[in-house]
């Protein structure tokens, strides 16, 4: 559990060099992918488990690089408008690598992600200072669902509002009550402060306070032209009659209206008929054609032409007052195109054409198609949208993302080859597929995810692109050659295929470690009897202590014994400095040695003496450079030297021969 928390310290603390990480320990122990796991997830997380998952969340290829606000899109929008508490970071806009610093993952699913300390937190971090009696106020007095606006709860991907604090706007309506009812704005602080709402701001006199407020043009006249001298000289500011408009103005009309002057105008402008205060005179839906939805706010001009209301107007099409907007793409419809089919006198947008009515067309909508809006497909053009589009293959509105690798047979850049209509990711191209290929998939090959082989490349213009086909399949396209060329022609050796034999003709990929595909017999030192069983590290030895085979120079390995070897008897065979082990051993075994005692010693073995033993002579030892060795030369030659006084007599019955 230790070095799982390490491994994961490590992940947090560097999450750029994870992908390389990886992969990394995947070439140096020939362990597959699905292996390794630097712990298990937090609890929000727990549906991305498993290392196929891991791209969810982090992008390979190049440097690693974490992908949070691909999930977690409303942080990284506030980012982006530089607002919100991430946004004081400094966080690069689109980053998500900074994330890990505060939000730690693979530290066991009870592991809390977010860290909260309401009590030490300065809120000013967040763009907006607690002053005055706010400082003071609990978090959830204004931090709470009813205050989050119906704008920004789409944006929020928290499906528990009580659990975010995202979406509270920062205007005072927000969480209090407008007394004012909206009459005096919606800038509180205009007139009040964050200490006492009852100390008004000393300003200039707010005329909406009193009880004529002043609106339209009436807001642009000088005070003295109402408030008039009095019979003591002065400007009067009370007693001034408002209650009728002929307070003020002449009547233009002589009264030939008994009604008031705001029936028909209002104070926007003279010339500017209030439809409104005629539609209270006229009641338009005891026609044949009541006004509904947006044709109560036209002009009565832009339907009764110079002002002749008894003239017949053509109502029954929408086309008889409309042009058509899409250029008679529809004319052809059983309805010819007629716009009510679509639209609602409530506006043009938005259409009511829905998914289930293009099930009608020749290109229902299916899968992910069904979620798209209708200016995805339709590109916005005014009047030259086009609705009549190209269906009949993906490329027709889908770029090849894969820069042509698949334009030729046996695809023909058919996208529905490998994907289907739920969802670009993941691909449908499976291991069953991967078999039709020229690179079939076996042994630890299976394991690997997709993204580890097909990378992107910036051999691909004007967008890095992931590669998917390659000229040379050789194990180097995607592995580099640990051994620095040392077997180069050997690899380049033809198989039976005649394709080279690569990395293959000493690995396989079912393991890295297995080596049975090399024959050290065609060396220059072919391995037998007791090297057999030599593990390649005891004569092939890694530099600076090390416990693999990677660095090694495979072409200085020792061909001598006494290379390998030490001289356990103490030089006392010596020539010059070397003792020649082959001059007494082989390689078949160490025991019996093959020195011949009748060639190079003068003391021949013959007779009795050819069956004893060497031990049975050679008992003496001697003390060499520290080590204690067995003693051969000199060896005393005379006959009481080993026997001592029973020397048999010659010719004796227990005489030797």
């Amino acid at each position: 559990m230790a070095k799982r928390r390490a491994f994961t310290s490590l992940v947090l603390r560097c999450p750029i060099r994870t992908g390389l990480l990886l992969v990394g320990l995947l070439l140096l122990s020939g362990v597959s992918s699905a292996q390794i796991s630097p712990g298990p997830l937090a609890r929000a997380h727990q549906s991305l488990n498993g290392s196929t998952n891991c791209t969810s969340c982090h992008k390979f290829g190049g440097q690693a690089a974490l992908k949070c606000i691909d999930c977690h899109s409303e942080i990284g929008s506030r980012i982006s408008a530089h607002k919100g508490l991430h946004a004081t970071y400094h966080i690069p806009v689109g980053s998500s690598q900074e994330c890990a610093r505060c939000h730690s993952d693979h530290n066991g699913e009870d592991f809390p992600l977010i860290k909260w300390d309401t009590k030490t937190f300065d809120h000013k971090e967040t763009g907006y200072l607690l002053e005055g009696k706010h400082a003071g106020v609990a978090c959830n007095k204004c931090h709470n669902p009813s205050h989050i606006s119906p704008q920004e709860r789409p944006t929020i991907k928290e499906k528990d509002l009580n659990r975010t604090f995202l979406g509270v706007s920062t205007a005072c309506a927000t969480c209090h009550e407008d007394f004012h009812k909206g009459r005096l704005g919606p800038n509180c602080q205009s007139c009040h402060n964050f200490v006492d709402w009852k100390a008004i701001n000393v300003g200039q006199f707010d005329h909406s306070k009193t009880r004529y407020p002043l609106t339209g043009l009436h807001a642009q006249v000088q005070c003295a032209k109402c408030h008039t001298n009095g019979p003591d000289g002065k400007p009067q500011y009370a007693g001034i009659p408002f209650s009728k408009c002929s307070d003020c103005h002449q009547d233009p009309h002589h009264g030939s209206f008994p009604q008031g002057c705001d029936s028909c105008h209002s104070t926007a402008g003279w010339k500017r008929i209030s439809l409104q205060s005629v539609n209270q005179r006229f009641d338009h839906s005891k026609t044949k054609y009541p006004l509904e939805g947006k044709h109560a706010t036209v002009d009565c001009a832009k339907c009764h032409a110079n002002g002749d209301f008894k003239k017949p107007i053509p109502f029954q099409k929408c086309t008889d007052c409309h042009k058509d907007a899409h250029n008679g793409q529809f004319v052809k419809r059983k309805d010819g195109g007629e716009c009510s089919s679509c639209h609602k006198v409530q506006g043009w947008k938005p259409s009511l054409f829905t998914v289930k009515d293009h099930a009608s067309t020749d290109y229902p909508l299916q899968g992910g198609h069904a979620r798209l809006e209708c200016m995805q497909c339709h590109t916005p053009k005014g009047k030259d949208t086009l609705y009549k589009v190209k269906f009949a293959r993906c490329t027709d509105c889908h770029a090849d993302r894969h820069a042509n690798q698949f334009a030729a047979a046996p695809y023909f850049n058919a996208c529905d080859k490998c994907h289907n209509l739920e969802g670009y990711k993941p691909s449908t191209f499976s291991l069953a597929k991967h078999k039709q290929t020229r690179f079939v998939l076996t042994g630890g090959h299976v394991a690997v995810t997709c993204a580890e082989c097909h990378k992107e490349s910036a051999e691909f213009q004007p967008k890095p692109t992931a590669i998917y086909r390659w000229k040379d399949l050789n194990c180097t396209s995607c592995h580099n050659d640990p051994h620095k060329g040392q077997f180069q022609e050997r690899m380049e050796q033809l198989r039976a295929d005649k394709t080279p034999a690569g990395c293959e003709a000493c690995h396989n990929t079912k393991s890295w470690r297995e080596l049975s595909a090399f024959d050290h017999s065609k060396t220059k030192f072919p391995l037998l009897g007791a090297h057999r069983a030599t593990a390649c590290i005891d004569c092939h030895k890694p530099p600076n202590l090390e416990t693999k085979l990677i660095n090694v120079d495979f072409k200085a390995a020792p061909t001598l014994c006494e290379d390998c070897h030490e001289d356990i008897h103490g030089k006392q065979f010596a020539k010059g400095e070397t003792t020649p082990c082959a001059d007494c051993h082989n390689s078949a075994k160490w025991r019996p040695s093959l020195f011949d005692h009748e060639k190079r010693t003068a003391f021949p073995l013959r007779g009795a003496h050819q069956n004893v033993r060497c031990a049975d002579c050679h008992k003496l030892t001697k003390i060499v450079a520290d080590k204690t060795v067995l003693f051969y030369k000199p060896t005393p030659k005379d006959c009481a030297a080993c026997h001592g006084a029973n020397v048999p007599v010659a010719g004796s019955k227990k005489s030797g021969p």
